[in-house]
């Protein structure tokens, strides 16, 4: 489905992922139509999310960071659309989830596979940062980890986990990039109900929203971070595409990014 609507917005003149419309199938367009009726702005939605993350990772490789981390890279295609000499992506997910995307790839012509470098990883049982370092990762060298569209379907322990992994165990240079929602929003803790549409039809496909946080930077802090940037989806609309509108609901959404330093200029 984020596949399909990567497809749509790239249609639209919002992103540039030209491998998306590939990579999606009838079910995930199937279900963005259905994902519509819900949340009507939600291609608009999306568009702002992987807009403002490859502004991030643009950002950081201009600033000489030459690792980047996907964390959850489902069927991200940053480390072909985004890539840069010098720089290495790693692309960081379940097992069959990252069988299923290679296979999905290499039928493919055109899409440069090894592009990012693969790291098989059960995030329940495994450390991914030790699994990072066996296949190359530096822990002496500045990295950005993106993790996008992930932490809201995690219990609050493995976001918490995740979030001090990084901090403690990367350079202090690196930052993490993530998006999040509101706990209000996850508790229905909202005036407007309609705003829990969102939430509860993608309940209905399968994948709950379970965690949430009101204040991300006291959350950045107590996993480790000292400096911590939050920019909500609202503001990120106007700044990338010119538009707001109060309707969109999207005051509930940000995107987070954390370094342990505190002298990096954003």
């Amino acid at each position: 489905m984020v596949a399909a609507y990567r497809a749509r917005a790239t249609a639209a003149g919002l992103i540039d992922d030209a491998w998306a419309a590939a990579l999606t199938d009838a079910e995930g367009q199937a279900d963005a139509v259905t994902y519509d009726r819900a949340f009507p702005p939600a291609e608009l939605w999306l568009a702002a999310r992987t807009a403002a993350l490859d502004v991030e990772v643009r950002r950081r490789v201009a600033a000489g960071v030459a690792q980047v981390v996907i964390l959850g890279a489902g069927l991200d295609t940053r480390a072909a659309r985004l890539g840069a000499p010098g720089v290495r992506f790693f692309e960081v997910d379940q097992p069959a989830s990252q069988a299923d995307k290679r296979a999905r790839l290499l039928s493919l012509d055109n899409y440069p596979i090894d592009a990012a470098t693969y790291v098989a990883c059960d995030f329940e049982h495994d450390d991914f940062l030790a699994r990072l370092v066996d296949a190359g990762f530096r822990t002496d060298a500045p990295a950005l980890f993106v993790w996008e569209g992930v932490t809201y379907y995690l219990p609050e322990a493995a976001v918490r986990a995740t979030l001090a992994r990084v901090a403690t165990g990367s350079d202090p240079r690196s930052v993490i990039a993530f998006d999040l929602v509101r706990r209000r929003l996850i508790e229905g803790r909202v005036r407007d109900k309609r705003d829990l549409a969102v939430a509860e039809h993608v309940a209905s496909l399968g994948e709950p929203m379970v965690f949430g946080v009101d204040d991300p930077v006291g959350l950045a802090y107590e996993c480790g971070f000292r400096k911590v940037d939050v920019t909500g989806f609202d503001v990120i609309c106007l700044e990338l595409f010119g538009s707001w509108a109060r309707e969109r609901k999207f005051r509930h959404q940000a995107i987070a990014r954390a370094s342990v330093a505190t002298s990096l200029g954003w």
